[in-house]
């Protein structure tokens, strides 16, 4: 995957997840810590993100810190229909 940092091998740190992103819009293809909640699962994802305005179910890489001392998260995809 082009223009993320990859995860430590070493730990386990970073990872696969399925969250929750609140995001006015899914332009973006990395996102700050403070936007993505993590969740159980897919369903547990997708349920959620309908339920609230501008949130959209997503299975993300990370977290992972950034040159500039940030959390972020990858997008890997979008879930829901909206995508």
């Amino acid at each position: 995957m082009r223009g993320f940092v990859p995860p430590d091998p070493e730990t386990s740190v970073s990872g696969t997840h399925y969250a929750v992103i609140q995001a006015p819009n899914r332009n973006r293809r990395r996102f700050p810590a403070g936007i993505v909640r993590i969740v159980e699962d897919s369903d547990t994802a997708v349920r959620q993100a309908k339920a609230e305005a501008d949130c959209h179910a997503a299975q993300v890489l990370g977290p992972s810190k950034s040159s500039e001392g940030q959390y972020l998260y990858y997008l890997i995809e979008w879930l829901d229909s909206n995508g």
